[in-house]
């Protein structure tokens, strides 16, 4: 075997633990996610043994990561980010605009029409939402609020919310979603100090 492809394969079974311990996972937790079993995720993150493709899939995807960087692929040179857009069931569309594991996460969403009966929902972290087109409805909360292009909001996610278009048609908005704690930082004057 190629010696280049020992040494990148021998290097999964770390970035495999190191990409669990950062989402805060347990082994059996992870399994649950991916039908892999908890005694084959340890020897593949211990390195006693390689994974198959038919296992890389669903870590990666697990891992929000791409197999390219499960197996960390040397770079292509080409910046742009590949958007796979998610349909979720309702007939709304979620674009993710980063893809490395942890940290702040940009997504796009874009939500059909509709006076749908709001699903309030709680999770750890921070939210910052801007709408792009279209009117966002936002219940935050006790909050019932609209918000139009151009407009931004910023919430603990430990507050029941839920985000919906309205009837007059559908929204697109950005959200950054962080870990607690992690808040985007919106300077609203220019810095006096800062180059123009």
């Amino acid at each position: 075997m190629d010696e280049n492809l020992d040494r990148t394969l021998d290097a999964v079974g770390p970035r495999l633990k190191q990409l669990r311990q950062r989402r805060n996972i347990t082994l059996t937790g992870l399994a649950e996610e991916t039908g892999i079993s908890a005694s084959t995720l340890s020897r593949l993150e211990a390195g006693l043994r390689r994974p198959t493709l038919e296992q890389m899939l669903p870590l990666a995807r697990a891992h929000n990561v791409t197999i390219d960087e499960l197996v960390d692929a040397p770079p292509t040179g080409d910046p742009r980010i590949n958007l796979r857009p998610i349909a979720a069931g309702d007939g709304s569309t979620i674009l993710p605009l980063t893809r490395r594991p942890g940290g702040i996460q940009a997504y796009k969403f874009v939500l059909p029409a509709g006076d749908r009966v709001p699903d309030l929902r709680t999770h750890e972290g921070y939210d910052w939402v801007y709408v792009l087109n279209g009117t966002l409805r936002l219940v935050l909360g006790n909050n019932d609020l609209t918000l139009q292009p151009g407009e931004a909001a910023e919430f603990d996610t430990r507050t029941p919310h839920w985000f919906g278009a309205t009837s007059s048609g559908p929204v697109e908005f950005l959200s950054l979603i962080g870990r607690q704690g992690e808040r985007a930082h919106v300077r609203a004057t220019p810095n006096p100090g800062a180059p123009h």
